[in-house]
């Protein structure tokens, strides 16, 4: 213990380092708990569009949308996300997959939705960039 002692005191940048590391990969394990929503990859919102009849919501603003979006995805922008909750609410047990231009938007609308009660809430990890990545269909209707 001494040892240990010494080393941080001596190298207190690395150990900071360290310390950084280890708290960021602890919240990456139980973040997802405290968020109340999951993450989706591309190939799981497939499933669950496919298998569960999931319900895309796309929260980019309009010009990013009309250059191409998920097909027969929601659009409600963020900025008025909070506002237009209602035309969701016929939707409340779908599951609800939530996508940006690269998923850090549609994570703010995630927390939204569950604080309003929705119960199966995803996150387009990557967003729709990941999913065009994956080679998968956008439409501009």
């Amino acid at each position: 213990m001494q040892q240990f002692l010494e080393f941080i005191s001596n190298h207190y940048i690395l150990a900071g380092g360290w310390a950084a590391v280890l708290i960021i990969l602890i919240y990456s394990f139980i973040g997802a708990r405290l968020r109340g929503y999951a993450n989706a990859n591309p190939a799981t919102a497939t499933q669950l569009i496919n298998r569960e009849n999931a319900v895309v919501v796309d929260v980019r603003e309009d010009n990013e949308y009309l250059k191409g979006h998920i097909i027969n995805s929601l659009h409600i922008p963020l900025s008025y996300f909070s506002d237009r909750l209602k035309e969701l609410e016929k939707h409340k047990s779908d599951p609800i997959i939530v996508g940006c231009k690269t998923g850090q938007r549609s994570g703010q609308a995630c927390a939204i939705l569950k604080k309003a009660g929705f119960e199966k809430v995803y996150n387009l990890s990557g967003g729709v960039s990941a999913w065009q990545a994956d080679s998968l269909p956008l439409t501009k209707k």
